[in-house]
């Protein structure tokens, strides 16, 4: 899609040419269940519509919309644009694996670095109130990792959670 900026527009400057390609990206973006001729009607309807009200963003196209060369860059650039937003739907699977890849690779990661490094205090003290509270023998402290300890945190909750339900 980058490639064909160079090749189309080539009598407008910069800024015209930047706003006119991200109009249309937009315009591909919010329909694309339309066709690449449904989009273009609907650029040269809404710039028609717009130039008659004197309100338009591309005052500059007043004389181009009926030009030829113009007509066929700006098919050109819905097509490629159509085709960039077909591929990158396309790639939405592979992205989404690799997100929830990356997020599993930093979970272990941690669970690694937590692994190494000795409990804090925190975590000392309430490992103390729950077996305090639930009258159960503390294991020696420190054997505990920080996510030996989480671990044994979360299974006595989880284990005393079913006494704290109500039954009905």
């Amino acid at each position: 899609m980058y490639q064909i900026k160079n090749r189309i527009y080539l009598d407008f400057d910069k800024t015209q040419k930047t706003a006119i390609c991200n109009y249309l990206r937009a315009l591909v973006k919010q329909h694309p269940e339309f066709s690449c001729d449904d989009i273009f009607q609907k650029f040269v309807e809404d710039e028609k519509y717009y130039l008659e009200l004197d309100a338009s963003r591309f005052p500059y196209l007043k004389d181009k919309l009926d030009d030829v060369q113009f007509l066929n860059d700006t098919k050109e650039y819905i097509k490629e644009c159509i085709k960039y937003y077909k591929y990158k739907e396309s790639q939405r699977p592979i992205i989404e694996a690799q997100k929830e890849f990356e997020k599993k690779k930093r979970k272990f990661l941690q669970e690694v670095k937590m692994s190494k490094e000795p409990p804090t205090k925190k975590q000392l003290y309430y490992y103390d109130k729950l077996c305090k509270r639930y009258n159960i023998e503390k294991k020696d402290e420190k054997e505990f990792s920080k996510l030996d300890l989480k671990n044994e945190i979360e299974r006595i909750i989880n284990e005393h959670s079913e006494d704290c339900k109500i039954i009905d």
